[in-house]
């Protein structure tokens, strides 16, 4: 499978699929410095958890490559400071600190700018690689809990365009169908981006896995019709008291709960922040034009405020299990290890 985002040695810059193209388009952009790193980060040409991680420590790197001063003082500050700037492009998911702390630590005792090139980009495909194989091990995980056959909703897009490659929620799905599963996905179509009827359904149907689109507002009745046997969804950040994912999957879960169908989380280890409680994340509130227009046509009259929380958090006792790439945790306890 192609990878989502990747390094470019060649041309010494990080390259990555446009997502905000899909799906009538499959393009990749090419990104030579910090600033079109955080534009793609801001604009959503690249998102997702895991690939934010990922893309937080190549992030680094290009700021390695392009920071200015002659003296080496100078020189790793001014990584720092487009480090910084990196990792608070996006406030919810913990992935893009990590990430971009992750490479900043691989500097080590390095002091010249090619050491730390060095450095930076070595712990950055090192990033990317880990995640490939957490997200196969998430799979196999995950898809011992399928029945066979199965159908499975998820919400956003949790497949290989979040990630570097293969998926955290549609990577189970995948992993179910390479053990010879039957499965099929209902793709919430997630408002007002619709990352879930543009990317999950595109990278379904790609894999010709049987895929439907329905309305977010759909959800719950699909539910209570019995044609749904597990929410499968991934994560941005994991409290020890609540799941923060794409706005939209608090109300699956309580849904999924109230009709006896398991509601999975299916996220790397890389998600878990050990440091804070739910109520201390900031959730990212997006522009208003996002739920003010389609398309190119107003849907909102001018004036009119608008909410757009990109983020909501679902407490633990409506998550049957976590999915990682160390194994199935039902008890949040033993997920962070306490």
């Amino acid at each position: 499978m192609d990878r989502t985002l990747w390094w470019d040695h060649d041309r010494d810059r990080l390259e990555l699929i446009d997502q905000t193209l899909l799906p009538c388009r499959y393009e990749s952009i090419a990104v030579p410095d910090v600033e079109a790193l955080i534009e793609a980060i801001r604009v959503l040409r690249v998102r997702g958890a895991p690939a934010l991680g990922a893309a937080g420590a190549y992030g680094v790197a290009l700021a390695a490559r392009t920071a200015g001063g002659d003296e080496s003082l100078a020189y790793l500050a001014g990584v720092r400071r487009d480090a910084a700037r990196i990792r608070s492009a996006r406030p919810t998911a913990v992935n893009l600190a990590w990430g971009v702390d992750r490479a900043l630590a691989a500097i080590g005792d390095a002091r010249t700018p090619d050491g730390v090139r060095a450095a930076t980009l070595a712990e950055a495909e090192r990033i990317a690689d880990e995640d490939a194989a957490m997200c196969r091990a998430i799979g196999t995980h995950g898809a011992a809990l399928l029945p066979d056959p199965a159908t499975v909703l998820t919400h956003c897009n949790a497949g290989a365009l979040a990630c570097v490659e293969w998926g955290t929620a549609l990577g189970v799905v995948r992993s179910a169908v390479e053990a010879g599963k039957k499965v099929s996905v209902i793709a919430c179509e997630t408002r007002p981006l619709l990352q879930g009827a543009r990317l999950s359904a595109f990278e379904l149907r790609r894999d010709d896995i049987p895929v439907t689109v329905c309305p977010d507002s759909a959800a719950a009745h699909l539910m209570r019709s019995g044609g749904i046997d597990a929410v499968v969804v991934g994560a941005d950040r994991i409290c020890r008291d609540a799941v923060f994912n794409k706005i939209g999957t608090y109300a699956h879960a309580i849904a999924a709960r109230y009709h006896g169908i398991p509601f999975y989380v299916a996220a790397p280890s890389s998600t878990l922040d050990f440091a804070s409680r739910a109520a201390e994340i900031e959730i990212e509130e997006r522009g208003r034009d996002e739920v003010a227009s389609s398309f190119g046509v107003e849907t909102v009259p001018p004036g009119v405020p608008v909410r757009n929380p990109a983020f909501d958090a679902t407490p633990f006792a409506l998550v049957t299990a976590v999915i990682t790439e160390r194994g199935v945790y039902s008890d949040p306890g033993e997920l962070f290890g306490s």
